[in-house]
């Protein structure tokens, strides 16, 4: 016993490891300016995690466009790999981004992705004075003749706007380097043109043509790209499957941190958020934004996201765009 005294004081004077997160000073990164889809991202979890009482003091929202997410994954990856208080939002577009090496040397191993906090899915618009009055409709035209139908996206080649578009096309019999396309900065603008009658079909999500619908807008959603019809505004809204054309593309909103952040930090992280999405408050704030249900933290997201990566470079191949070395 006496030998192990010695042992045992050591054991009780040493301190017990400490979590380097401070909830009490947490942020999160928007990788876009104020407004977009990372900052929408940011504020649900803002919100919910205030609401449910996981964090004790509100979450600062910062911003750092550029490169769509590639500046901000390239700071996190290299400059700012250990700030464990920090999240940074992104969604399928980052990841689809990455499979085409649109985020430079950087791949999906070189952060950490802590939870999936929300779904989306493409949807196929147009006016509500377009000829078009179902898919069937779109997709007979697009085949007769390609070049008097003009797709409009927010993003330009490779987007995921541009690949909905594409695929559409393809769904048609029609090669995608003979649709006609033009991109905008982001949807607002595209659905502008929509209505100046500028362009005849947007491949957008439904998040934002749910809110669109809500404040009055006059559009027509001719189909949702989701494995079923969607709660909420578009329920009436069939998926491309029941109007004939086999078109899926679900679109998740998340959060990752730094290579560097500890084990331990990031369960705290992956732990915290697995409460929150389990909550009915949180279910709340995430249909009020018009996002669907998307729950996965931890190991089990690590895994969905590269497998999510392996898929988009499958379909960058498929549509000739430069894809990222394995």
């Amino acid at each position: 016993m006496k030998h192990l005294l010695p042992l045992l004081i050591a054991l009780c004077a040493a301190p017990a490891p400490a979590l380097a997160v401070d909830f009490d000073k947490t942020q999160c990164v928007a990788a876009a300016k104020p407004g977009g889809g990372f900052d929408l991202t940011c504020k649900l979890a803002q919100a919910g995690l205030l609401e449910g009482k996981f964090i004790p003091a509100p979450m600062r929202i910062s911003y750092l466009p550029g490169g769509i997410g590639a500046l901000a994954y390239n700071a996190f990856a290299t400059q700012r790999p250990a700030e464990a208080q920090t999240l940074v939002a992104f969604s399928s577009g980052s990841l689809l981004n990455i499979a085409q090496g649109k985020f430079g040397p950087h791949d999906e191993a070189d952060v950490r992705w802590v939870a999936g906090v929300a779904a989306d899915y493409g949807v196929i618009v147009v006016a509500a004075d377009s000829p078009f009055k179902s898919l069937k409709d779109l997709m007979a035209a697009v085949k007769a003749d390609p070049s008097k139908v003009v797709f409009g996206a927010g993003g330009t080649v490779g987007s995921q706007d541009w690949i909905k578009a594409a695929m559409t096309a393809r769904a048609a019999g029609v090669n995608h380097r003979n649709m006609r396309l033009v991109a905008f900065e982001g949807g607002g603008e595209a659905l502008r043109a929509l209505q100046g009658n500028h362009v005849q079909v947007y491949t957008g999500d439904a998040s934002e043509m749910g809110t669109q619908l809500k404040d009055g807008a006059s559009f027509r959603v001719l189909a949702v790209m989701s494995e079923q019809r969607l709660p909420g505004p578009l329920a009436q809204v069939p998926t491309a499957r029941e109007a004939g054309s086999d078109l899926v593309w679900p679109i998740i909103r998340g959060f990752y941190v730094g290579p560097k952040v500890s084990d331990a930090d990031y369960q705290a992280w992956s732990d915290l958020f697995a409460r929150m999405l389990a909550t009915k408050d949180y279910e709340r704030l995430r249909i009020e934004r018009g996002l669907y249900a998307f729950a996965m933290t931890g190991a089990e997201l690590e895994a969905y996201v590269k497998r999510s990566v392996n898929g988009y470079r499958k379909v960058a191949e498929e549509f000739g765009l430069k894809v990222a070395p394995r």
